[in-house]
Formats: C-alpha cells, sequence, structure tokens
C-alpha cells in the first residue's frame, strides 16, 4: 500500500476508534476528515504507518500473538517520536507514556496497529 493511502487508513481507524472509545464529545482535532488533516500530521500518520507495517512484516505477521496493549504501546510510542520530529517543545499530552495516556487513547492506539495488521496477516 502507498505512504498515502497508508497514512488514511490510519487516519480512518484514529476516527473510527475515538467515535467509538472517547467519553463524550471528542476535540474537532481528533475526528478532523483527512481532507482537513494539517500536512505535518499526515506525514505523521504515514511514518507511523509505515514503522507498524514493517514491524508486522519483520515479524512475518506473528504480531497476532501480541497483546492488545503491546500494539498499542507501540503506535504510541512511533507517534511519540513523531511529534518530537515534527515540534521542538511538544505539548506535555502530546508526548506522554503509555501508563499517562487516557484508557480512550490507549484502546484506539490499538485499534490503529489492528487495522494496519487486519489486512497483512
Amino acid at each position: 500500500m502507498p505512504q498515502t493511502e497508508g497514512a488514511r487508513l490510519f487516519r480512518e481507524a484514529w476516527i473510527a476508534g475515538v467515535q467509538q472509545h472517547f467519553p463524550g464529545e471528542p476535540k474537532a482535532g481528533y475526528v478532523t476528515p483527512w481532507e482537513d488533516t494539517p500536512q505535518w500530521e499526515r506525514d505523521a500518520a504515514g511514518a507511523v504507518y509505515a514503522q507498524v507495517r514493517q514491524f508486522i512484516d519483520i515479524s512475518d505477521g506473528k504480531t497476532d500473538r501480541l497483546s492488545r496493549e503491546q500494539k498499542g504501546r507501540f503506535v504510541a510510542l512511533c507517534w511519540t517520536a513523531q511529534m518530537f520530529k515534527h515540534f521542538d517543545a511538544p505539548k506535555p499530552g502530546y508526548v506522554a507514556d503509555w501508563p499517562e495516556l487516557p484508557s480512550w487513547q490507549q484502546e484506539t492506539d490499538a485499534d490503529v496497529f489492528e487495522a494496519i495488521e487486519k489486512p497483512l496477516t
């Protein structure tokens, strides 16, 4: 899958996860459609998609044995690296470690991993 399509898949999985797991009404930025997503965020989504895809590939598709938490942690860590890439001083919430993330975000990150993983395994 080309990187742009992968980035869109990432974003669509993120939006679906937010809509399922976020308590109440999410911030508009959490569910902004692809067409209105800022370029830095599109680039970050594409990079994380590529990292997850490569991780699945070099694991011979055995990532289906990982727990949801392990999958979500991987996405969260990759995303954190992108925040440091794109921002000199990212907001603390953008680079919070796994235990500090809200449960809705942990679940959404796991959903993103599984959306990328599903067609590959």
